[in-house]
């Protein structure tokens, strides 16, 4: 098949590509050419997808079989992409995300569960918001229609060459061993894609010609955060790494040492009401579908290897911080604060 790819050269974008390339497809990426390198054997189109010019560059003189949109996060993005190529491409896969759900993380949600009501002609140049993702979604409705359409649902996205670097922080974290701050209880569950998984059963329904809605992410029960925690060290080789587990109340007291969920301590959100859903989508219908998902040890060994491969981010410090602000990690001296003030869990 031909293939273009919204994105393409980070990430996901790269896990669909590498897929795809492996598979026989050719494949054509469209991106600024900023974030990271295409891969060989791509045709690589440079350009900007909210600038005009660029997209009709882009289209002129080519078609594809199916278009994969990893990059849309306006609704604005994701119509005029849409628009563009509802002539030029027979199927269109837009990933958006759980986030597009009116009631995640509260709630449990599935397929036919309500989004956000955004707009699929919101204005361009919206603040980050959940909702924006619904708005995608109803753009390239709009213009591919529900026989034509194709929408996954990510869930929480791990795996090599990750940019959020939540898994990475954490492996990075035990492998310097010691005590290690491990929040709420360790039985509590956690849904992570390994982004391979995701690639692979996306490109399976595509080629396939599937359409709908399709939520896409490991399915419940097959995590804990603490076989998560230890496996992260055993890949990273943190023998010394010692768990403590600390309660959910003593990391969010109030005070100059209150934890910030998710940021802090990665993929961590306290046992409360308005987080009930988190680690709770239903994955059924995707299972249905052929959704397989390998084992974390898996996942947490080769992200580990290309960490190693490829060394320090040159925006983070030594102990796995982001320079100038944390975007994800706490640090060590609060953590040892923490340590010493808690009570660990049994």
């Amino acid at each position: 098949m031909k293939i273009l790819l919204l994105g393409g050269s980070s990430f996901l974008g790269r896990a669909f590509a590498s897929e795809a390339l492996a598979r026989g497809h050719r494949v054509t990426t469209f991106n600024r050419g900023r974030t990271a390198a295409d891969l060989p054997g791509v045709e690589a189109v440079r350009g900007d997808r909210d600038s005009a010019d660029d997209l009709a560059r882009l289209a002129e003189g080519r078609s594809w079989d199916a278009v994969v949109d990893t990059s849309a996060q306006q609704p604005a993005q994701a119509a005029h992409s849409a628009r563009l190529l509802r002539d030029r491409a027979g199927h269109y896969t837009l990933i958006s995300s759980v986030h597009a759900f009116a009631d995640w993380p509260a709630q449990v949600v599935d397929e036919t569960s309500a989004l956000h009501p955004c707009p699929a002609d919101t204005p361009p140049g919206q603040e980050f918001s959940a909702a924006l993702k619904a708005g995608c979604e109803r753009a390239v409705l709009e213009y591919f229609g529900a026989e034509r359409a194709l929408v996954l649902n990510s869930g929480l996205l791990i795996g090599p060459y990750e940019q959020g670097g939540r898994l990475p922080w954490w492996l990075e974290r035990t492998a310097r061993g010691g005590r290690v701050l491990a929040p709420g209880k360790p039985g509590r569950p956690m849904q992570l894609i390994d982004v391979r998984d995701f690639a692979v059963f996306g490109l399976d329904l595509l080629t396939a010609g599937i359409t709908g809605r399709f939520l896409t992410t490991a399915p419940p029960g097959q995590l804990t955060y603490g076989e998560f925690l230890t496996g992260c060290a055993t890949a990273a080789g943190g023998g010394d790494a010692e768990l403590v587990w600390v309660a959910d109340e003593a990391l969010t007291a109030e005070g100059p040492d209150s934890v910030q969920p998710w940021s802090e301590l990665p993929l961590w959100m306290p046992d409360v009401p308005e987080a009930a859903g988190t680690w709770l989508v239903d994955t059924r219908r995707a299972e249905a579908a052929g959704l397989r998902c390998r084992p974390f040890a898996e996942t947490a060994r080769d992200t580990w290897e290309w960490l190693r491969q490829r060394g320090p981010a040159e925006d983070t410090e030594a102990d796995g911080r982001k320079r100038g602000r944390i975007l994800h990690g706490i640090e060590p001296a609060k953590e040892r604060r923490l340590l010493d003030a808690s009570a660990p869990v049994d």
